[in-house]
């Protein structure tokens, strides 16, 4: 019986990898890792397009976010959840409740937005930066709408 079991992982070992796990195995491949992310920034900063961009939907219909929404972004070798917020001046002073947990932040900004809303998004991102459960994160300064004519350079931002 000793030599059936080794002959049959003999034989197991010449093929494919994907045969050799299914038979030698018995289990799918690992899953991917997912990472828990929080997505900022003021209304009409883009971040709802976004995310419909990485998650390869529709640019039609896109909406801008009331309260919050949540979209597993697939990547090759990772699954980021991002949370996205909505960046009315209403309902930006509970950004800091979907703070917990979060693994890392991307902020987007207008780059084409008026100096006071340019301003405004650089007090919130200061206020994100200094926060307890994000200030040791790593972040995504996002400087969105660079194709239109008033768009700031990165410089500038």
């Amino acid at each position: 019986q000793k030599k059936k079991v080794i002959s049959s992982f003999c034989l197991c070992s010449f093929l494919p990898w994907q045969c050799f796990r299914a038979l030698c195995c018995k289990g799918p491949p690992p899953p991917r890792p997912e990472y828990d992310l929080v997505c900022i920034g003021l209304t009409g900063s883009g971040k709802t397009s976004l995310l419909s961009q990485l998650c390869s939907e529709s640019p039609d219909n896109i909406v801008s976010t009331t309260g919050f929404s949540i979209k597993a972004v697939p990547f090759q070798n990772a699954i980021l959840n991002v949370k996205e917020l909505g960046g009315a001046d209403n309902i930006r002073k509970y950004w800091s409740r979907y703070y917990q947990g979060s693994q890392g932040v991307i902020f987007v900004l207008d780059s084409a937005s008026s100096e006071d809303d340019l301003e405004t998004a650089r007090n919130e991102l200061h206020s994100a930066l200094q926060h307890p459960q994000l200030c040791t994160l790593p972040f995504l300064i996002l400087a969105n709408h660079q194709d239109k004519p008033a768009a700031r350079s990165i410089q500038e931002v």
